[in-house]
């Protein structure tokens, strides 16, 4: 069974997947949203690879070195071994700023014996959209697109050139190199320089680890999820993406197919949220500065996304020369949805805006336009709280009044004048909080369904939707309140399939989902939790933990059966459930795992491991 066992690199400019062989089979250059220069991701047969072959006795192993985002593939053969340090050079400029070049890194260390492999080197660029030709020149290896669009790729190495370009057999004898470059290089590397540039970007991560929250439970996971979350970031804007991929299918075979490569407000926002308190403060007043640039006029709605770099307009298209992930077509770039209207994106960005007010303190630089941004958002919110929407999961067709959509309106009145009342204005503050009642009055009436004993995807509907669950989180209502854990219950009950949850049952556009959003499941265990089902939480949440590849990393969605990883890789939005629910599960006393094992008769953690 495939599954996507794959590790990312980056450097929050761009991002490639490497295969658990180590094989480059997704990557765009020179940023995230730009086109593929390997897509084998999506078509096996014409996408583009990087592929490193070996006999078949080497066996092969794959591991992320600790608290960084350098991917290590080990092969060995039990006397020939060695192994590829992949990354993207990231570093901190002497005169700041960040070294961010559209570069990846294949650093060769030679291990033992005398081992030898093959190149498969195999660059199509223009999302494969033509033909592309590679020349071996005097210090480098060029490829170049016959579309349309000029394009090219550089191929530096202290390996001979040919024997990459044929696929000829090499014989590693010392550390090498391979580096490929979106731009021709001014300067040749040498292995020196390689090897400062590795050397330089290791010490990058393992400082931005070091300024992250430990945690006495779950640090490992945590750590590795936040690293995730920085590749994501796009270090030029402040933006955050949703995934590093286009098209991967929440269901083999189906069309629910999206491109991800983009800033989603509700999803950037929840992530920085996360990150910010895990300590990276950088990141969120990155993320605050292209929100406030993205609303230059005091009117101007928000859209529920934006490209990376603060583009509005997202046309979709689809690549049909690509047969898609595992034949799942079509291949999309673009995302129609931009243009959705999705009420809950305000109340999100005001609980952010919230939080960075209060984390920051006095050191807010944009605080004026800030509280622009907040006055506008209550503006929109006052006019537009009481009709439909396409809700949080995107319903391309129907619009109705959902919940969670309602809830998180209620949350932007509710933060926007609790930042009123830290800019001290208090007029303000009268005026809105009728507002705030105004809607919370309207969600107890008509959210609740009694025959369904829980609040429901919409007004006037039976169906169950895990998106409500986030009412207590954001504040909304009582962890105890016998309504919310009735809520919890009934979700529980009709949306739990073998601790993994459907986002809802009720069919959408494209028929009954049959994989399970992953950030649900996610959501599901903190509700436990939260209600004081402290065990079944941890149980579930250790279950989940199996279901990553074998880096730990997460995607959209778990099929139900197999419990392969389906969608888009790796999902910000999984990662960043993970981090708070590892965060909340870390809270659970020593008194408490005592009781749990005694319940088991099972010794403490402590004495098992001793």
């Amino acid at each position: 069974m495939k599954n996507l066992n794959y590790g990312i690199i980056g450097n929050c400019r761009s991002a490639a997947l490497i295969s658990d062989k180590g094989a480059i089979e997704w990557c765009c250059l020179p940023e995230f949203d730009s086109s593929s220069v390997f897509a084998k991701l999506l078509d096996t047969e014409i996408g583009g690879s990087f592929e490193i072959h070996t006999t078949d006795d080497y066996k092969i192993s794959q591991k992320y070195l600790e608290n960084t985002s350098i991917l290590v593939t080990t092969f060995n053969n039990g006397t020939d071994a060695f192994e590829i340090n992949d990354f993207m050079p990231r570093y901190r400029k002497e005169k700041g700023g960040y070294m961010v070049p559209p570069e990846i890194i294949r650093y060769f260390k030679k291990i033992s014996g005398s081992p030898s492999f093959s190149v498969l080197y195999n660059p199509k660029l223009e999302y494969a959209s033509g033909e592309t030709i590679s020349y071996v020149k005097d210090d480098h290896l060029v490829s170049l697109s016959n579309t349309t669009k000029f394009d090219s790729l550089f191929l530096y190495s202290n390996f001979n050139l040919t024997l990459i370009k044929e696929g000829i057999p090499i014989n590693l004898n010392e550390d090498s190199y391979i580096l490929l470059a979106y731009n021709e290089k001014i300067l040749m590397p040498t292995t020196s320089k390689i090897n400062l540039e590795f050397e330089r970007t290791k010490t990058y991560w393992l400082g931005w680890t070091d300024k992250t929250t430990e945690y006495k439970k779950f640090n490992k996971e945590i750590i590795r999820s936040a690293i995730t979350l920085k590749l994501l970031s796009y270090e030029k804007t402040g933006a955050v993406l949703a995934a590093a991929t286009t098209s991967l299918p929440e269901t083999i075979g189906e069309v629910r197919n999206w491109d991800y490569r983009f800033c989603w407000i509700r999803d950037a926002s929840m992530v920085v949220k996360v990150i910010s308190e895990l300590g990276h403060k950088k990141m969120a007043k990155n993320y605050l500065q292209f929100i406030v640039d993205l609303i230059p006029d005091k009117d101007e709605k928000l859209q529920i996304m934006y490209g990376i770099n603060k583009e509005k307009k997202l046309t979709e298209e689809t690549l049909e020369h690509l047969s898609g992930y595992m034949g799942s077509k079509p291949v999309r770039i673009g995302n129609a949805a931009y243009s959705q209207r999705q009420n809950d994106i305000y109340g999100i960005l005001m609980d952010v805006i919230h939080q960075q007010l209060i984390t920051f303190s006095n050191d807010i630089e944009n605080g004026e336009e800030l509280w622009n941004i907040t006055k506008g958002i209550v503006w929109v919110v006052a006019k537009h709280w009481q009709e439909p929407d396409k809700g949080i999961w995107e319903f391309r067709t129907e619009e109705r009044h959902f919940t969670f959509s309602k809830i998180l309106c209620w949350t932007a009145i509710d933060r926007a004048i609790k930042v009123a009342t830290i800019f001290g204005k208090k007029a303000h503050v009268s005026k809105w909080e009728p507002l705030a009642e105004a809607i919370k009055k309207d969600i107890l009436e008509h959210a609740w369904n009694e025959k369904a004993q829980s609040f429901t995807q919409s007004y006037g509907s039976e169906d169950l939707d895990t998106s409500v669950l986030l009412m207590e989180n954001y504040g909304f209502i009582e962890a105890k309140d016998p309504k919310y854990i009735a809520t919890v219950k009934a979700i529980e009950r009709d949306l739990s399939n073998d601790g993994l949850l459907y986002r809802y049952k009720n069919k959408d556009d494209f028929g009954l989902p049959s994989s399970s959003f992953t950030i649900c499941t996610f959501w599901f265990i903190n509700s436990l939790y939260k209600i004081g089902e402290t065990k079944k939480a941890k149980k579930l949440f250790k279950q989940l933990l199996t279901y990553s590849n074998h880096l730990g990393l997460f995607s959209e969605d778990i099929d139900f059966e197999t419990k392969r990883l389906l969608g888009n890789f790796p999902q910000a939005y999984s990662h960043l459930a993970l981090v708070e629910t590892a965060i909340n599960l870390s809270n659970i006393t020593d008194d408490e795992e005592v009781l749990d094992a005694l319940e088991n008769d099972a010794p403490p953690a402590e004495q098992r491991l001793s």
